[in-house]
């Protein structure tokens, strides 16, 4: 379904601008070779669609190839469409203004801005989605943010919570350089806690076990605690019985407890400091259809309350369908969307299928924090949602 729809918006991405262009430009070009030529791209690159759709399971590596290439090519013609249509919609406003033709010089510098800036702008944005391609996916970020809350104890103001999501060792390969780096990176941040939101692996805990040894030097004072996400479940392979499946999942969390990390499954953990005290929780994955829903709020939260509460939890439209409404929780934290691994300006399309899809939302003072993810999936590439590392310190008061 993911795939089908990734198609769907690559048929768009490809056929628009190439269609604007041609019947802009490139129609009144002389030469009729480069006429037949201009569709060849895009041509190639929906019959490889075509393909990859057919048979994804056997492609799914060289498919995250292939879109990277989509997008150095279909990305710049969009974006050059945009600046070409803009400046023609100027011209048109200007002309309706004036009421006059505009005079020779201006006609021809119009012509020339047509030609250079959708071109620089094109070209500048094939090498942004190149340097995501190459370096973006390394381009580790420490986002450091406040959260306050009066229902924290007192013995708890400035505890910092370091947060990590979506490793998805699957997909690093033979990078245990990058990841030790980002390891290193979370030490030096030196928190109280690290709190891990899921999706640990793409599908096999086998994944896991070239970086174990790197994975296992995240320290933190209180312990490194950790919950499943939906890749974790193992759904996103084919196994020879469900009994295999689930045998996959014990071994990842045996695995992440053998690192020193502490899994929590629909169960929490009480921190103290002094006579203060803090719950710490976590749920197995609740996600909406078609992600696993496991998380069992009630059974997490047992014997908490008038606590202040933090809960991990992967999936974040679990904070409005049922920790909002069904629980006094003051802070969340989650990850999963990766914002989609390209975050252009401030925009990306993680916005349309996930309301809260990166930083702290807030809502009566309670607050949820959506990590995008320190790993990537389906296409080894990070542009704008790069990758994440969070430092979020506690606060009782202003």
């Amino acid at each position: 379904m993911i795939i089908l729809r990734i198609s769907l918006f690559f048929l768009i991405l490809l056929l628009l601008p190439d269609w604007y262009i041609y019947r802009f430009h490139i129609k009144y070009c002389a030469k009729q070779w480069i006429r037949k030529l201009w569709w060849m791209p895009s041509i190639c690159l929906l019959l490889a669609l075509l393909v990859f759709v057919s048979f994804r399971d056997s492609f799914q590596h060289a498919f995250g190839i292939y879109l990277i290439v989509a997008l150095c090519i279909a990305v710049p013609k969009m974006v050059f469409m945009l600046c070409d249509l803009l400046i023609y919609l100027c011209k048109k406003s200007v002309q309706c203004f004036i009421k006059k033709p505009m005079p020779l010089s201006i006609v021809h510098l119009y012509r020339l801005a047509r030609i250079c800036i959708p071109s620089s702008a094109a070209l500048i944005t094939c090498i942004y989605i190149v340097f995501g391609a190459a370096f973006g996916k390394e381009f580790f970020q420490v986002n450091k943010v406040t959260f306050i809350s009066p229902d924290l104890p007192d013995a708890f103001n400035g505890y910092r919570i370091l947060q990590l999501s979506d490793i998805h060792t699957g997909s690093w390969d033979d990078h245990g350089e990058a990841l030790q780096r980002a390891v290193t990176l979370c030490n030096a941040q030196y928190p109280d806690l690290v709190a891990f939101t899921g999706d640990l692996v793409n599908s096999r805990a086998d994944e896991m076990k070239p970086f174990m040894t790197i994975l296992s030097q995240l320290h933190a004072k209180d312990g490194v605690y950790a919950v499943l996400g939906n890749h974790d479940y193992a759904t996103y392979t084919h196994w020879n019985s469900e009994a295999e499946r689930l045998a996959n999942i014990d071994t990842l969390i045996c695995r992440e407890k053998q690192m020193g990390w502490e899994v929590l499954m629909n169960e929490h953990r009480i921190l103290y400091r002094g006579n203060d005290s803090i719950a710490i929780a976590g749920v197995e994955n609740s996600g909406n259809p078609p992600f696993p829903n496991r998380g069992n709020l009630p059974k997490a939260l047992q014997h908490t309350d008038g606590m202040f509460k933090i809960l991990l939890s992967h999936d974040p439209t679990h904070w409005k369908r049922n920790v909002l409404p069904e629980t006094d929780v003051q802070l969340m934290l989650a990850g999963h969307t990766h914002d989609m691994q390209v975050n252009l300006f401030g925009f990306s399309f993680s916005k349309f299928v996930y309301p809260e899809h990166r930083g702290m939302y807030l809502e009566n003072g309670r607050g949820l924090y959506v990590n995008v993810g320190l790993g990537f999936v389906m296409f080894p590439m990070r542009l704008g949602a790069w990758p994440e590392i969070t430092v979020i310190t506690l606060k009782n008061k202003q």
